[in-house]
């Protein structure tokens, strides 16, 4: 595989220039601040899964900011990789501490979602017209859906909390694949407002997290 091999899979890029996706560049930011303010929410908490989830977060924005300034191969990597952990590592917190599952079941659950997503993919592709590559991501969405709606009655705090995730991640994954259909009309395109309201989506994501185990704690005594 040719690494160093360039991708312009974006409507701002015109050319291969370091900054010539500027607003898709510099909008990864929204990733980082949603990263500092869920580690200050975190921090001293004694959540260790929720620190690994926001050092992701963090690594997402810089992964997402070099493959929108370089745009190559080996960018395109690193912007894929940590979203694909920042998956694994919720779903695993999810079954581990909202469905109270043994480690082992909760590793083994979280591993399920490659078939999962491999099998859903196609089906949201052919179900949503204009979708694209975008069909992956909607599995995701459409896994927290069916976790919040599973979690209604024995966490029905949480199970809202997935489901406001569920509709930032859909908005943000309609800006994403609208971003080459409305070129013409609109040169900046629209993918920048993946990044915003994915860095929402994922801390707020964080939060839920945080949010259920303090009430987890709470009702303890």
């Amino acid at each position: 595989m040719d690494w160093t091999r360039p991708i312009n899979a974006y409507c701002e890029r015109l050319d291969a220039s370091y900054w010539a996706e500027p607003v898709n560049a510099v909008t990864n930011a929204a990733f980082l601040i949603a990263a500092f303010i869920m580690w200050r929410r975190v921090r001293g908490l004694g959540l260790p899964l929720a620190n690994v989830l926001v050092a992701i977060l963090a690594v997402i924005g810089v992964g997402s900011f070099l493959f929108h300034t370089h745009a190559t191969a080996w960018a395109s990597t690193a912007d894929v990789i940590p979203i694909v952990l920042f998956i694994l590592v919720y779903i695993f917190t999810a079954n581990l501490h909202y469905w109270g599952l043994p480690i082992w079941a909760a590793l083994g659950l979280t591993l399920l979602f490659f078939p999962y997503a491999a099998l859903a993919a196609p089906v949201l592709q052919a179900a949503i017209p204009g979708l694209g590559g975008s069909a992956a991501y909607g599995t995701v969405a459409a896994l927290i859906v069916i976790y919040g709606i599973l979690l209604m009655r024995r966490h029905p705090e949480t199970g809202r909390g997935l489901l406001i995730g569920a509709a930032i991640l859909c908005a943000s994954i309609t800006f994403r694949a609208l971003d080459q259909p409305l070129c013409d009309a609109f040169p900046l395109g629209t993918h920048f407002m993946w990044h915003i309201l994915n860095g929402t989506m994922l801390g707020w994501m964080i939060e839920v997290y945080r949010r259920h185990m303090l009430a987890a704690r709470a009702a303890r005594g």
